[in-house]
């Protein structure tokens, strides 16, 4: 009898809610420092600056949205408040660089929309198992179309699979509570 009353009273509480919520801010700070893997700029070519760094963020965290939305309805709870997290720190990133009330609201509405682009372009290239269109979204997305940097030639395609492969063998249980390796 005791454990359906924890139970009720932690949900009472919100206590599952705040447990993916922090997952989720665990889940975002990994994702950050995938993000800031040096290959990305000195080996693939992503520039080294605000647009590069947001791509290279905006391709892990697409990521790791896919996989969660195979781990049931937690999961895909938990990859809509990833995707709040980070543009909650994208606007809090915005304001510390001197942008404005206005200005921010409609620079992170303009960067939601080129993440979810990118998500959809990154995601349905992988479920289809579409290498060539891989190839593409990230010369497209995340080098921005530089001619001297191709993505398979330079190793990032191979980069991202491998990737891809390492989210999927995390378990679900790690991953919705926070664990991206």
């Amino acid at each position: 009898m005791k454990s359906k009353e924890t139970g009720w009273l932690k949900n009472l509480l919100g206590w599952g809610q705040r447990q993916q919520l922090n997952s989720a801010e665990q889940l975002y700070q990994g994702a950050v420092e995938m993000a800031r893997d040096p290959e990305f700029f000195i080996k693939f070519g992503v520039n080294d600056d605000v647009d590069g760094r947001f791509d290279a963020l905006s391709l892990v965290v697409g990521l790791v949205m896919r996989r969660l939305k195979t781990c049931g309805d937690t999961g895909r709870d938990l990859s809509q408040q990833l995707f709040d997290s980070m543009f909650s720190d994208m606007d809090l990133t915005l304001r510390e660089m001197g942008a404005g009330d206005i200005g921010v609201s409609k620079r992170v509405r303009i960067m939601a929309e080129g993440f979810l682009g990118r998500l959809d372009a990154y995601a349905t290239a992988l479920d289809e198992g579409d290498n060539d269109a891989l190839a593409e979204a990230l010369r497209r997305n995340l080098i921005r179309n530089d001619d001297k940097m191709d993505p398979v030639e330079t190793g990032l395609l191979d980069y991202v699979l491998a990737l891809v492969a390492d989210l999927d063998r995390v378990p679900d249980n790690s991953l919705i509570n926070g664990t991206l390796r």
